[in-house]
């Protein structure tokens, strides 16, 4: 699975940034090969210099369909809003994605280790 992850910065007016997002997620929610999305509000910093306000991530089963998801007119629109919205401030990147249960994770701790 690939996902194509939007980071947006913190903005000036981000009142109209939650008001236009509806909009936004209308346009992404028609991409072609989209299986699904998630969307998190970053609420505490622990550690390093990055400045992101929310996480939007955009799950399709191969780079290739991301891309082109990304090339259609949807995508095209998709990404005129989103520049509009935030002025720049974001980063974009396609990422490799993988996850586990932690079920299969803990069965493979050594015995004597906290959950093994």
């Amino acid at each position: 699975m690939h996902k194509l992850v939007i980071w947006i910065e913190p903005l000036p007016d981000w009142e109209r940034f939650e008001t236009e997002w509806p909009g936004f997620l209308r346009l992404v929610e028609a991409l072609p090969g989209l299986r699904r999305e998630a969307t998190s509000r970053v609420e505490q910093f622990l550690y390093g210099s990055a400045q992101c306000r929310w996480v939007h991530e955009l799950f399709f089963d191969t780079l290739a369909e991301a891309e082109s998801a990304m090339a259609s007119a949807q995508g095209q629109a998709a990404g005129r809003r989103l520049q509009q919205m935030t002025g720049g401030r974001m980063t974009l990147f396609l990422a490799e994605h993988n996850e586990d249960q932690l079920a299969n994770i803990l069965k493979y701790r050594p015995a004597g280790e906290p959950g093994g």
